[in-house]
């Protein structure tokens, strides 16, 4: 939705002294006529519709925000996935890619055959957690790391220690990495991780009631959140022309769902 700021205008053959003193005036004031609002498409919305007739092809569109939500900025990109059930390896010392199933919370982001795909560039913080059990009675190693488009991310491995079962208990480790990420639109994130036994897994721990009430533990759970749409190359910005036309134009926006995402701008040539 769109609203425009229009002021008197000459006439082409000019006009008397008092109009061209009026409208002399509101251009020293600021008031020119190539102003407007407009408030971003709801719903997740990507891309809003600006109409204005004095929009052309070649036209600088400029924009500031107008109100809290637009000054706070859209919602950055975010995901929550987990896997809940067992993740087992088949084979020792081997790289093995973990399985995530379920997407809790995605903005700007998917999941699909273990990978998170993000739709906009920017820097990322990557949080994963993942719970490790022991089966063997004897201490074993493991690692867990990331991949981005099945590239190994350089510094992004843990190597730790499962402890053994004992007393009839499995031995349980839980591991949390967090790493930044640089990623472009539609590059994806995998989770990858090794063991030098298949005594190891991954345990899904089911809500409990007894003897207190506590929730499930997730197999694996990975946090991913946009923490800057600034990017060297591909950036994704808050907000930009993405396509002008005589007398509209596409604005091209993080993933909106607010309802007073309001903007002002102002067009020039």
């Amino acid at each position: 939705m769109a609203r425009t700021n229009m002021y008197r205008k000459l006439p082409f053959q000019g006009g008397e002294p008092r109009l061209v003193a009026e409208v002399v005036n509101n251009a020293v004031e600021g008031k020119t006529n190539n102003t407007g609002q407009i408030t971003l498409a709801t719903g997740g919305a990507t891309t809003t519709t600006l109409y204005d007739e004095r929009i052309g092809f070649d036209s600088i569109i400029l924009f500031t925000p107008l109100s809290i939500a637009s000054a706070a900025t859209n919602s950055y990109p975010y995901g929550t996935f987990e896997e809940r059930a067992d993740i087992t390896f088949a084979t020792a010392n081997t790289p093995q890619i973990l399985d995530l199933s379920e997407s809790e919370y995605t903005v700007g982001m998917s999941l699909a055959s273990n990978r998170i795909t993000v739709s906009y560039a920017g820097i990322y913080d990557l949080d994963v957690s993942a719970l490790f059990v022991n089966t063997s009675v004897q201490i074993h190693e493991s690692y867990i790391w990331v991949r981005v488009n099945g590239t190994d991310v350089p510094h992004s491995a843990t190597k730790f220690s499962v402890v053994e079962s004992h007393g009839g208990v499995d031995g349980y480790m839980p591991i949390n990495i967090n790493h930044p990420l640089e990623l472009d639109a539609n590059d994806y994130v995998e989770v990858v991780a090794s063991v030098d036994n298949t005594g190891i897994y991954l345990e899904n721990y089911v809500a409990q009631t007894t003897p207190f009430v506590r929730p499930a533990i997730p197999a694996l759970m990975v946090n991913l959140q946009m923490i800057d749409p600034s990017k060297t190359t591909g950036s994704a910005h808050e907000l930009y022309v993405s396509n002008r036309q005589k007398g509209q134009a596409t604005i091209t926006h993080l993933p909106n769902s607010v309802s007073d995402n309001t903007w002002g701008y102002i067009i020039v040539g």
